[in-house]
């Protein structure tokens, strides 16, 4: 069994960015931003917003987070998002999910410029990404695919099951999969006898929240196992939904949390975020 280090690679990725936007600047005097909306008091988003400041701080991009509080009106957000959509200086808009219930999420994302959107969650991305066009990748599953790449796993022709089925990760990780020629299987909440399908898979990619979904029976010998899912134990500590302890004795590869794709989610976002820096400068 081989750990699939997310935090390594993603280390490694931050370097490879803080030296792109070095020669940006160098080249036409501008330095990549990105810009956050951040709605309300989840400890959560917070965290994760934190943790996104830092690592733009430590590549040297220019940041902004529009902190809103959780009884914000749909109209003042749309016209927040607006002016960053004509603000140059901003290359990247990420809206940090979930949104208070009175917000429409699905026409904020939409509102979004599509050449801004660095987390890919616009219809415009998504329909390049179904057809295998280029354009932005939600950030999670591009980084499981960079991982997987740099441990030279080739996906062509395995048997992949997707366990969650959401619009920010199961189902962008579905397409990546199919667009590198993976048979995929996508199960969900209603599908009938997850284990028949999670057995079978050579490949097995696990987002849906849920402590220990995924036990040792449920896989086969050898499946590389990669887990998705953050879940905070009532006694503080970070799991994914895998039974990391058992499932590990039965895969050749498996990701480990925190350090696995978390990491590399970051990773991805800040990529995004200078390659559109650069087609915006030409």
């Amino acid at each position: 069994m081989q750990i699939l280090d997310g935090k390594a690679l993603s280390s490694k990725i931050q370097e490879e960015v803080a030296l792109e936007v070095t020669e940006l600047r160098k080249k036409t005097g501008r330095t990549p931003g990105l810009a956050v909306i951040l709605v309300g008091n989840d400890p959560a988003s917070h965290a994760y917003v934190a943790m996104k400041k830092k690592a733009c701080d430590k590549v040297g991009f220019y940041s902004v987070t529009h902190e809103m509080p959780a009884d914000i009106s749909q109209d003042a957000i749309e016209k927040t998002i607006e002016m960053m959509n004509l603000n140059p200086n901003i290359d990247g808009i990420l809206i940090q999910l979930p949104l208070p219930e009175q917000i429409d999420t699905t026409k904020l994302l939409e509102l979004v410029s599509p050449h801004k959107d660095v987390d890919g969650f616009h219809p415009f991305n998504v329909g390049r990404l179904t057809t295998g066009l280029e354009g932005f990748v939600p950030c999670t599953p591009l980084g499981v695919m960079e991982l997987l790449e740099a441990y030279k796993i080739d996906v062509k022709g395995m048997n992949a099951c997707v366990v969650g089925a959401s619009n920010i990760v199961g189902k962008p990780m579905a397409s990546l999969l199919l667009n590198a020629n993976a048979t995929v299987d996508i199960c969900h909440i209603f599908t009938k006898d997850l284990k028949a399908h999670t057995r079978n898979a050579d490949i097995l990619l696990v987002g849906v929240g849920v402590i220990n979904l995924i036990t040792e029976d449920m896989v086969k010998e050898g499946a590389i196992i990669i887990d998705i899912g953050i879940n905070r134990t009532e006694d503080g500590r970070l799991v994914g939904d895998v039974d990391f302890e058992k499932v590990s004795e039965k895969a050749s590869y498996i990701t480990p949390v925190p350090g696995g794709v978390g990491p590399m989610t970051i990773a991805m976002l800040l990529r995004n975020t200078v390659e559109s820096a650069k087609k915006r400068q030409g």
